[in-house]
Parts: structure tokens; sequence; C-alpha cells
């Protein structure tokens, strides 16, 4: 696991933040709207995600490490911070380069009304159910689709599987 300190470090330096080159006002407004839109919980919910995915590799899936693995990665919290406060920054440099200093208050606004802190609260399964239909439609189209090409190439003379 301290072997993963170095690279982790590493990576950290190399990345740089937009958030120098954005107006002050833009970026302070963006960080209030990222913290109203509860972003910061989402970001928290990737740590188990990343230890649960590199723990094979870090243990060489030998039982007798992963025990203790599970211990020590109960206790990553503190190398995980400078990525959270990086994946938060980030995001409010991104809505300060897309957005207005008013258009993010708006959207501030709306997510403090009941109708936005809604939306925030099923936002992950609502893009995890759109994800699904995007998916299971997509199959099907593909499927009508191939079978139609197939009919209208061979009707052109082709032959095909």
């Amino acid at each position: 696991m301290y072997r993963l300190l170095p690279i982790i470090a590493g990576i950290f330096l190399c990345v740089t933040s937009a958030s120098a080159q954005t107006p002050p006002e833009a970026m302070a407004t963006a960080r209030s709207l990222v913290a109203t839109m509860k972003l910061g919980e989402q970001y928290k919910m990737l740590l188990p995600a990343i230890l649960l995915r590199i723990k094979p590799v870090v243990t060489q899936e030998r039982a007798e490490i992963e025990n203790d693995y599970d211990l020590l990665a109960t206790q990553v919290g503190g190398l995980y911070a400078p990525y959270y406060n990086e994946m938060l920054e980030r995001a409010a440099a991104m809505y300060a380069a897309n957005f207005s200093v008013d258009e993010m208050r708006q959207m501030e606004a709306f997510f403090r009304q009941p109708a936005g802190a809604k939306l925030i609260q099923k936002w992950p399964a609502i893009v995890q159910q759109t994800t699904q239909i995007g998916q299971d439609v997509s199959s099907k189209a593909a499927e009508e689709l191939r079978v139609r090409l197939i009919d209208a190439l061979r009707q052109k003379g082709h032959t095909l599987n």
C-alpha cells in the first residue's frame, strides 16, 4: 500500500487546475453551486469502488494479504482527500467555464428549492435508469437495423452470412 504513495503524489503534482484562469467571482459561485448540488457526496462514494478495483493488484489476490489490505483501506481517507478536493475544484471550474455567474446563481436557486433538492437526491438513480434505457433500446435498434441493412444489401446482390 505504501508503494502507492509516490505514484499518488506524482499524479497529484502532474494535474493542473483550470480555476487559476477563471475569475474569482465565477469560481466562488461555481464552488457554491457544486456544494449545493452535493457533488462532494458523489465523489466520496468513489473511494470504496477505487479501493475494490485496486485490491486484486495490491494484494496479488493472496488471502493472507487481503485482511491487512481491508484494514489499511479503512485508513486511507487522508490519501484520497487531495483527489476529492481536486474533483470538487475541477467540477467548479467546469461549471464556471460553461455558465455565467448569473446562470450558476439561477441553478443554485433551483437546487435549493424542493424540486431541485429532489432532483439532486434522485439524480444517481435517474442517470442509471436512463443509461439502461439507452442501452436496452439501442440494442433493439441495432438488431433491427442489422437485419434490415443485411436484407437491403442482399437485395443489391451482395452475399452476406
